[in-house]
């Protein structure tokens, strides 16, 4: 057994851990909730489970520098809620068919309702995050909101990003830009929030914190490079949503970027008329065609060494600024997230 594969069975072991005991609160939460439509729908997608990476990335933080973990319970609900509703949004915004292998919420209950859902999620974060006053106290409890409204600040805005170049059909889009989007809508809160919340009920001074967010910014790169590519070329069984819905959708992904940049001219043309059709008048043939020129001028091979570089760049930074910290299971948690994110089939 290689060591990056005893790494990945470890992150999944704690990941299914930690990730089915916040799972669980935070449907008992949700289940406070007086019985209605809106609580069915409300539940829908915790209850399809998930990877719970970003909670348990805080939780385990948290006990990584020597914090009370008991203290993170709402914080870990809210990152959960705050999944879920974000994802509810996106599907919508995407026009996504799936969801954690099931249809997407807006196809079961349509868009006006999905969307209220999403709303109603928004606000039952903030409720959990404002019953934190009596767990950790005022002070902490504005902190820990302060986070919030960053990371949310700057994961719509990465959003908006994604969405404008398709609405737009720009294909002036370069490699920078794609790195820009992706640290507004991808590092931030799975990585570098998760991290900062965990240190900072731990009592972590900022000037330690401060090396995350470059460290956290590459992690990320590398974990939405692989997310992509496995859109592409995953198990839809692991994977958990449509396999080339980012083509589908229209997506400027980095392996997009690289092959308009080398293919020819009328390649070059035939793959901006079909990736500018709208999602419904897009047929297989032509996703079929997009991904075969990925593949004929090595795009995927492309992003995944830049998924690589950008790990090990993560870890090397990492083991620099954190070697203070002390071994234990928590650490070594986020130690093996370095080589998880490209590893992972899921």
């Amino acid at each position: 057994m290689t060591k990056e594969s005893k790494e990945e069975i470890d992150i999944m072991q704690i990941l299914k851990r930690d990730g089915e005991s916040i799972q669980k609160d935070t449907i008992s939460f949700l289940q406070k909730e007086p019985d209605s439509k809106l609580k069915e729908m409300m539940l829908d997608y915790p209850l399809r489970g998930g990877k719970h990476l970003r909670s348990v990335l805080a939780l385990e933080t948290c006990k990584a520098f020597g914090g009370n973990p008991r203290k993170m319970k709402n914080i870990s609900i809210a990152l959960e809620l705050f999944q879920h509703w974000i994802l509810i949004h996106d599907d919508i915004e995407d026009y996504s068919e799936e969801r954690r292998g099931k249809p997407a919420l807006h196809h079961i209950y349509g868009m006006p309702l999905a969307n209220n859902t999403g709303d109603a999620l928004h606000i039952k974060m903030w409720e959990v995050l404002y019953q934190n006053r009596k767990l950790i106290g005022d002070e902490l409890t504005f902190k820990v909101m302060d986070e919030f409204i960053k990371m949310m600040d700057r994961c719509v805005k990465g959003q908006s990003m994604e969405l404008e170049w398709v609405h737009e059909k720009r294909w002036d889009i370069s490699e920078e830009d794609y790195y820009k989007m992706c640290k507004g809508k991808t590092t931030g809160y799975t990585f570098i929030t998760p991290f900062r919340l965990g240190a900072i009920i731990a009592g972590v001074k900022e000037v330690k914190l401060k090396p995350f967010f470059d460290i956290g910014d590459d992690i990320g790169l590398a974990f939405q490079i692989e997310d992509d590519i496995l859109n592409l070329v995953g198990e839809k069984d692991k994977y958990g949503k449509e396999i080339a819905g980012d083509i589908y959708e229209g997506k400027r992904t980095l392996m997009l970027i690289h092959l308009v940049k080398n293919a020819s001219n009328d390649e070059r043309k035939k793959i901006t008329e079909i990736m500018n059709k709208e999602r419904e008048d897009k047929t297989e043939k032509e996703v079929e065609y997009v991904l075969s020129l990925m593949q004929k001028y090595g795009s995927i091979d492309y992003a995944k060494e830049k998924a690589l570089f950008f790990a090990k760049r993560a870890r090397k930074n990492f083991d620099k600024h954190y070697a203070f910290m002390k071994d234990s299971e928590a650490k070594r948690f986020i130690d093996g997230l370095f080589d998880f994110v490209i590893n992972r089939e899921m």
